[in-house]
């Protein structure tokens, strides 16, 4: 998709210049790189505000016509107010065709809802990066890169070293670096239920041997209230006795 933005040279810099643009509708920016000086300019708030609600003008080389001319630049920065929906300031960066530029592309992930994770295995992909640091020639520059999900199962992720890149594109990553692009995991609510009926499992030690266990100690309270029945009949008799001999005594 090709874009094309419409810009004027910005004759007055300053704070209170860029705040008075602002409030007529129009953006501050800069457009730099490439073998000329860098460019102050402004654009109408409400073309770039819409821009940039689109995926693609992030990634895309785009068309800047100024003062009757038209180069190819990049999207580098923009700063967003702290809580309106205004554009502070933009930056572009010229581009030529013989030289690598480096660009973060956003992945677009299919073929989730086929893969045996979320398929067979009632999982959910979770997606860890959403987008990848390359380097390309401005006419190789994909829109985006494709992450295709159909073998992912569950405890399993694709990293990014996985990713079948387009042509004349290379990923930035260093030699050891592999992040992970996207993983399968279970549910949460499926994980605590496992948890909690494992839990209520009784343990060994907590069950009875044998069902005599209760019996058992009956008898033994039953032999016992024996026993000191016993014991108070003997002392009974011995104190008969002792009052018998006192008698005899007298």
């Amino acid at each position: 998709m090709k874009f094309e933005i419409s810009a004027n040279q910005r004759r007055v810099q300053g704070t209170g210049a860029s705040r008075r643009l602002r409030r007529s509708g129009r953006v501050p920016g800069i457009v730099y790189g490439g073998d000329r000086d860098a460019v102050n300019i402004e654009l109408d708030h409400k073309e770039l505000y819409r821009n940039l609600t689109n995926e693609k003008f992030h990634a895309s080389i785009l068309t800047l016509k100024l003062e009757g001319g038209a180069e190819q630049v990049l999207l580098r920065a923009f700063n967003m107010h702290p809580y309106k929906a205004q554009v502070q300031h933009v930056d572009f960066q010229r581009v030529s065709k013989d030289k690598k530029i480096h660009m973060a592309v956003p992945l677009h992930f299919v073929n989730a809802e086929k893969s045996p994770g979320v398929k067979d295995q009632a999982g959910v992909v979770s997606h860890v990066l959403n987008e990848l640091d390359i380097t390309c020639l401005p006419d190789d520059l994909p829109e985006f890169i494709e992450v295709d999900l159909i073998n992912l199962s569950v405890g399993k992720s694709i990293h990014a070293r996985d990713l079948v890149l387009p042509k004349g594109v290379e990923s930035t990553l260093h030699k050891e670096e592999n992040p992970v692009v996207a993983t399968c995991i279970l549910p949460a609510l499926i994980v605590e239920e496992e948890v909690a009926a494992t839990e209520a499992i009784p343990a060994a030690a907590d069950v009875p041997t044998t069902a005599q266990a209760a019996p058992e100690k009956a008898e033994e309270g039953a032999a016992g209230d024996k026993a000191k029945a016993g014991d108070k009949g003997a002392d009974k008799a011995a104190d008969k006795a002792d009052k018998a001999d006192k008698k005899e005594k007298k």
